[in-house]
């Protein structure tokens, strides 16, 4: 199995930013692409960005620009970096990875975007 576990969640006020950090442990040889999504309130999950075990990377098209997405596979770790954040960032950040075995969440990191 693949575990998954978030930090760098927290209160920022708009125009600041966050890392938010991604560890995955366990088969992590089983693992062939890790992202990250968000819950803002009221809305529905989505994708913020995606990264292969390549180092290919895919954002969400109206987040281009403001997120970058990166791993150190050394410390089996996947980075989002968030600049000049907005209210509207406000969300509960989830890790995912895609697994021979399937889909792997992690619980989740809010970010609370202060205006």
């Amino acid at each position: 199995q693949v575990q998954l576990v978030e930090s760098g969640g927290g209160l920022v006020q708009a125009g600041g930013s966050l890392r938010l950090s991604c560890e995955a442990s366990g088969n992590i040889f089983k693992i062939h692409a890790m992202g990250w999504y968000r819950h803002c309130p009221g809305k529905q999950r989505e994708l913020v960005a995606v990264i292969s075990s390549g180092g290919g990377t895919k954002y969400a098209e109206s987040l281009q620009g403001r997120f970058t997405i990166s791993r150190d596979n050394a410390k089996n770790t996947v980075y989002l970096q968030v600049n000049s954040l907005e209210p509207d960032d406000t969300a509960v950040y989830y890790c995912h990875a895609e697994t021979t075995s399937g889909e792997v969440w992690g619980p989740g990191t809010l970010v609370t975007v202060s205006s």
